[in-house]
């Protein structure tokens, strides 16, 4: 496995790839690897011949009074995980190689990019798509892997590559869990034990959900409020960021489920901001 710091260097080895007939597979991440991770770098390196990691904390994805300075880090334990799954390139570029001091262009998808995670961060989804768009321009991936996790940008990205012509085809990572039902999740490390043993509520919380939609009950408003009411009970230390159901596809809310639904949630917990997402079909 090469360990690349140098856009340009990785841009001539992933052209070189392409010209010799050889498939790349990208796995865009900002480290701290865990199962989740693993998962995606399976995927990538069972469809493509070529496997490209890159782990990179994206600056402009992050507001002010968020955690970049303090997003947890282990470079060379990531390094040793993409060795083992056989990652061909680990790309670790600094801030000042993917943007310049004068870096003025942006890529948005504003449609999509609303609601939700937008409401509270309001510039995010523009970095990530800017620097999503950098890493496929760079490697010219057949294949690139993204989370399910995050169901919104795995949903901004999918517009993008469609409305740019971009020759990627995009593929949904299933969500990952603990044992216990808690999302994996890089920020899961800020947890202290007692806000770690609360956490789990977040996805039982959406689950007692569901069963009362399995019993019948498609009213949205009704399912957020078995929802709340499972948070206030078993997850005093959680702040409530968004709680929305949703179209899969289009991301626009939905009062009543007459067909599919995506419930969607974000949930302060002590340092962390934990996603989940779970499916409400019919």
């Amino acid at each position: 496995m090469q360990l690349v710091t140098s856009p340009s260097k990785l841009q001539k080895i992933c052209l070189q790839w392409r010209c010799d007939g050889s498939t790349v597979g990208l796995v865009p991440t900002m480290g701290y690897f865990h199962e989740g991770h693993k998962n995606l770098m399976r995927i990538a390196r069972e469809k493509a011949d070529k496997l490209v990691v890159t782990l990179f904390v994206n600056p402009t994805q992050f507001g002010e009074n968020e955690d970049l300075s303090t997003y947890p880090a282990d470079h060379e334990g990531d390094a040793q995980i993409a060795r083992d799954l056989g990652a061909d390139i680990l790309f670790i570029p600094d801030a000042g190689s993917m943007y310049a001091k004068d870096h003025a262009t942006w890529v948005d998808v504003p449609q999509l990019a609303k609601d939700l995670c937008a409401t509270s961060r309001p510039t995010h989804f523009r970095g990530v798509s800017t620097v999503v768009t950098k890493l496929l321009i760079l490697t010219l991936p057949e294949y690139a892997v993204f989370g399910e996790k995050d169901w919104q940008q795995l949903a901004i990205i999918r517009r993008l590559v469609r409305d740019l012509h971009l020759p990627t085809n995009i593929i949904g990572g299933e969500l990952i869990r603990e044992k216990d039902g808690l999302a994996m999740s890089s920020r899961n490390a800020y947890l202290t034990p007692e806000e770690r043993a609360q956490a789990v509520h977040i996805n039982a919380g959406i689950r007692a959900g569901a069963a009362v939609f399995e019993q019948g009950e498609h009213d949205v408003e009704k399912l957020k409020a078995v929802i709340r009411a499972h948070w206030q009970r078993h997850l005093p230390l959680g702040k409530e960021d968004y709680l929305e159901f949703i179209d899969p596809d289009s991301l626009e809310p939905v009062t009543t489920i007459t067909d599919k639904a995506r419930c969607a949630v974000a949930v302060y917990v002590g340092k962390g901001r934990l996603l989940d997402n779970w499916p409400f079909y019919l």
